[in-house]
């Protein structure tokens, strides 16, 4: 998606808002749907630069099955507009926590890319994760069409190819075993150094799944652009149509490093993800988090369902911070 798909941008407003909402992909929509709906001030700032932009459709999801991500990202911002949450189009240069009120409420300051400032009392970080290919030279190019990761956001739509796993990590063989529910036709292309035990020999064997431990040269393209196949370090290609791969995964932290998010390594050596605990609460005071940085794994449902969920947990704490603030004026007052 390109920054135009964004247009028309809110203005940023210049007054203390309840949420900033950082990332506007699913999680971090559907978390502005819910604090809008309790009638919160909350801003959406989005780079318009999704982790699924390159997909032709969203699967998975009931009601938005193949779907194309740009026009449900444009459904989800229209929909909290509707109830007077603001989507602004941006980068986050920066974010901190900043000076409590006198009342001793939180607050953080976050400073857009072009200068712009916004104030919030808390903050929903939802920007995404960021996939990290193997250094494989004409891989990167197929990123989301001829190379996949996932057997449920993608498995369907190639099912019964030719397809070749780059089994880079121990994931990848599991990985594997996923993609041949879907295909006959498998190829695992294992790394130097992988080690491979002999129950997944067996299972290989039984599977028919042909596996290849030799070095690969590169990814080789078909006329169209498309794949055709993975070129070995001796010069044979081995024909395929699709690769898939198990990437290494990190939460998208740009501009974010001064709000000391702790972080959590994801199993099977996968990459990290930002640590956080009920509701995607995290050890910051004020700041919660959703999507793919709090769980690289969900797909869009999830991510959604998460954000919603933060959301909610937002306005309920800012329910019980605004009821203390009541509490206190009510005693200063009485005691005049």
């Amino acid at each position: 998606m390109t920054p135009e798909a964004l247009a028309p941008s809110d203005a940023l407003p210049d007054t203390l808002v309840d949420v900033a909402v950082i990332g506007g992909g699913a999680a971090g929509l559907n978390g502005a749907l819910m604090l809008a709906r309790s009638r919160r001030s909350v801003v959406v700032i989005d780079s318009g630069d999704p982790r699924n932009a390159p997909a032709e459709g969203i699967h998975g999801l009931l009601g938005n099955e193949s779907t194309p991500p740009g026009e449900y990202l444009e459904r989800g911002r229209a929909e909290v507009r509707q109830y007077g949450g603001l989507i602004v189009q941006g980068e986050v240069a920066s974010a901190r926590a900043d000076e409590p009120s006198a009342d001793g409420d939180l607050r953080f300051a976050v400073a857009l890319a072009d200068g712009r400032t916004l104030t919030a009392r808390r903050l929903l970080i939802a920007t995404g994760a960021r996939d990290a290919l193997p250094q494989i030279p004409g891989l990167a190019q197929h990123w989301g069409r001829g190379l996949v990761h996932c057997p449920f956001c993608h498995g369907y739509e190639v099912r019964d190819r030719a397809i070749g796993v780059l089994a880079t990590r121990p994931m990848s063989l599991h990985q594997a075993l996923m993609f041949r529910a879907l295909s006959e036709d498998l190829t695992v292309f294992a790394t130097d150094g992988l080690e491979i035990d002999a129950a997944t020999r067996e299972r290989f064997e039984a599977l028919g799944i042909t596996l290849i431990e030799a070095p690969i040269e590169e990814i080789v393209a078909d006329e169209a652009g498309g794949i055709a196949g993975v070129r070995l370090a001796g010069g044979e290609v081995v024909a395929r149509e699709v690769l898939t791969t198990a990437t290494e995964l990190s939460p998208c932290l740009d501009g974010l490093e001064e709000l000391g998010l702790a972080l959590e390594d994801l199993p099977a050596g996968m990459g990290q993800k930002i640590a956080t605990g009920s509701a995607g609460a995290t050890e910051v005071p004020g700041v919660w988090v959703a999507g793919n940085a709090a769980d690289p794994a969900a797909q869009v449902g999830a991510s959604a369902a998460g954000g919603a969920l933060a959301g909610g947990h937002i306005h309920g704490m800012l329910v019980m911070a605004d009821a203390d603030a009541a509490v206190t004026a009510h005693r200063a007052r009485t005691a005049a």
